[in-house]
């Protein structure tokens, strides 16, 4: 057979098969029995054996999973996947409703788009001209981990989505969940296999997701379902005005929707909404846990924007937590990182909400003098939001004549040292610091990980052998460890010994962002921690900064700064600090120009399309250096459009309103001229 008559064949049988699994997974309308599906694509795995060229990314047969991966690569989202405001009552969704209408001074009903809220994992998937090239976890929000061939075998998820003038690039996002029947298959064949079952779907979905061997993900039954888009570049999609129109026009595309969506007028509408699926919560197919709402008008959504992690347009309404009596055996206080004092209660373990519970938290001293709580004592375990054990309630009936008060501890239960609290804050403090092991090993943990400095190598077990080997008291220590200590150790040879060696020297080439983040500082992540080094430039300013001058920083409020300035002028912090610069560890200086000479200071650039020569991080960043802000959509507002290869729908709207256009040699030109 010709290669043009192999390829013919080739074509007809892969469109077959993606109707086929439209009609069947999308629609709920199969045509075709499950042996003619199967049939057909043996056949096309055929042909691609046969002529390996025909093995395309959108092929029905990466259905079937691929190779094994060792580790997932991290992927950064373009536009954040940010969390929702939790809701628990009807006065919560009025209030919502009255936030709204204020902030936009309207006194007419808004229009909202309702949905279930599964209970599963939310994803990113990217298409390109209507391909699928790209999935990630929602991971941080920022930035999640790749499981582009793990996605690709969901059964209906398309590798190429359907119509014609499809967008350039589309980000869809979804939930991504296993089916009540289909947990109940895969529980029902693991224990026929003697192997381990799972608690519940979500369980099941989340560690058949992020399995490294795609033919593992492939065999579970896993589904999505559609809520949102992200990046969007062309297509009819752009031009919608409501999210419910987007969603129909996903569904248009292939992508599959949850039914039981609607759009209401108004709060108390709302509220019946959340009724209903209520009622019908025991008897869908799937598992929820609440309702989304968002305002369905996109141009309303803009014009409401977002709080810190979480846009002002959303809410996700969460039904009544599940709830269970049991004893409270016990009472333990943990130690955290910041030196926080967590009393932790141990009960008689019970099964709420899917998982047994033994543990629940008591928040702090507080906490349990406004519960009354006694060791002993009968209480009502809820998992809040269907996910963390909390005690909520005493069953005073039925208190024993024993049961003894708790007494929140004056000494640290590791060190000994003294316990502070501040009137203003509800937390207690162990005072110790780098003295206590507690606060040690997970100051540690904290400065070796992935967005700190990011030494390979350095997990937590080990981290902890070391601080109880009595080999390291302080992240500087870290740096002169031997290599006859590292192999002293259980379980750690001369190879990983090398490596983590050669780890740590590499690690001491970072830069002022991430050592900044890595130090600790309360409430200072990874933002906070660069937007003080954009400001001050070097280590030296941000120790020596007043805390007026601290307040100047970029979204440093007066809470902030107050902890960077005490951890700043406290001398074993200083003595770190200053060991870890004499053990090598180093960063590049920022050469930031003054504001007067920041060509882009007070400007608005848009990146779209490929660039070739640069990641758009990169040039991100760069741009930021010069006094640039950098936005995601092209308006009236944008000053300049810098142009990638493909670039589209974004190009097109800058010429019609007359915005300047680079493409990028010409920025790459501009930034090797500075």
């Amino acid at each position: 057979m010709s290669d043009t008559s192999l390829a013919k064949q080739h074509q007809t049988i892969k469109q077959q098969l993606e109707t086929f699994a439209h009609q069947y997974y999308v629609l709920d309308e199969p045509s075709v029995p499950d042996a003619e599906y199967d049939r057909l694509m043996q056949a096309l795995i055929a042909l691609e054996k046969q002529d390996p060229s025909l093995r395309t990314p959108d092929s029905p047969s990466q259905k079937v999973g691929g190779a094994v991966l060792s580790k997932f690569e991290t992927v950064a989202h373009e536009i954040p996947m940010l969390s929702l405001d939790n809701g628990f009552a009807d006065d919560d969704l009025l209030a919502f409703e009255q936030r709204i209408l204020d902030r936009l001074n309207m006194t007419s009903e808004i229009e909202f788009a309702c949905e279930p809220k599964l209970d599963g994992l939310a994803v990113s998937i990217m298409y390109e001209n209507g391909v699928l090239t790209r999935a990630a976890t929602r991971g941080d929000g920022q930035s999640g981990e790749n499981i582009t061939e793990n996605v690709k075998t969901i059964a209906n998820v398309p590798l190429r989505l359907r119509g014609d003038k499809l967008p350039e690039r589309l980000e869809v996002r979804g939930e991504v969940f296993m089916p009540k029947e289909g947990f109940e298959a895969l529980n029902a064949a693991q224990k026929q296999k003697q192997a381990k079952t799972f608690v519940n779907p979500r369980n099941a979905a989340a560690g058949s997701l992020r399995q490294l061997d795609s033919k593992i993900t492939a065999s579970r039954p896993l589904r999505l379902y559609a809520y949102s888009v992200g990046v969007i570049e062309g297509g009819a999609i752009e031009q919608a005005s409501t999210h419910s129109e987007r969603l129909e026009a996903l569904a248009e595309m292939g992508l599959p929707l949850c039914k039981e969506t609607d759009t209401v007028k108004g709060a108390q509408a709302c509220i019946d909404y959340f009724n209903k699926i209520g009622r019908m919560r025991a008897n869908l197919s799937y598992d929820i846990d609440g309702v989304v709402f968002k305002v369905n008008n996109i141009e309303l959504q803009t014009r409401l924007g977002f709080v810190s992690k979480a846009p002002r347009w959303a809410l996700a309404q969460k039904f009544p937590a599940q709830e269970e009596m049991t004893r409270l055996m016990a009472v333990e206080f943990q130690v955290g990182r910041t030196g926080a004092i967590t009393p932790v209660a141990r009960l008689e373990p019970v099964f709420v909400g899917g998982v047994t519970v033994s543990n629940a938290t008591l928040h702090n001293q507080d906490e349990i003098e406004r519960l009354g709580v006694r060791v002993g004592d009968t209480v009502i375990i809820r998992r809040a939001g269907d996910v963390i054990p909390q005690v909520v309630s005493v069953v005073l009936d039925k208190r024993p004549d024993d049961a003894e008060e708790i007494v929140f501890p004056s000494h640290c239960p590791i060190c000994e040292s003294h316990v502070e609290k501040i009137a203003s804050e509800a937390v207690a403090r162990c005072t110790g610091g780098l003295v206590c092991s507690a606060q040690r090993k997970e100051a540690i943990k904290h400065f070796a990980s992935r967005k700190a400095l990011d030494i390979d190598g350095l997990g937590d077990k080990l981290v902890e052998q070391l601080v109880e080997q009595k080999l390291i008291e302080n992240p500087a220590d870290l740096f002169h460890l031997s290599l006859p200590q590292l192999t002293s150790l259980d379980r750690f040879g001369d190879k990983s010994a090398v490596n983590l060696l050669r780890a740590l020297d590499a690690a001491k080439e970072t830069t002022l962002p991430r050592f900044l983040y890595a130090l600790g500082i309360r409430e200072v992540g990874e933002a906070t921690a660069r937007n003080l080094a954009l400001h001050f430039l070097s280590l030296e300013e941000v120790i020596k900064a007043s805390f007026e001058a601290l307040v100047e920083v970029q979204d440093v409020g007066e809470v902030v700064a107050r902890h960077i300035f005490e951890f700043m002028h406290e001398p074993s912090n200083q003595s770190i600090i200053q060991k870890l610069q004499e053990a090598g560890v180093h960063w590049p200086v920022i050469e930031l120009a003054p504001i007067e000479q920041q060509p882009f200071a007070g400007k608005t650039i848009v990146l779209t399309g490929t660039l070739s020569q640069m990641g758009r991080s990169e040039a991100k960043a760069k741009l930021q250096e010069l006094g640039a802000k950098v936005s995601s959509s092209v308006s009236a507002k944008t000053d300049l459009l810098i142009a990638g290869e493909k670039a589209g729908s974004k190009l097109a709207k800058a010429s019609e309103l007359g915005i300047e256009t680079w493409d990028e040699q010409a920025l790459v030109d501009f930034l090797a001229s500075r």
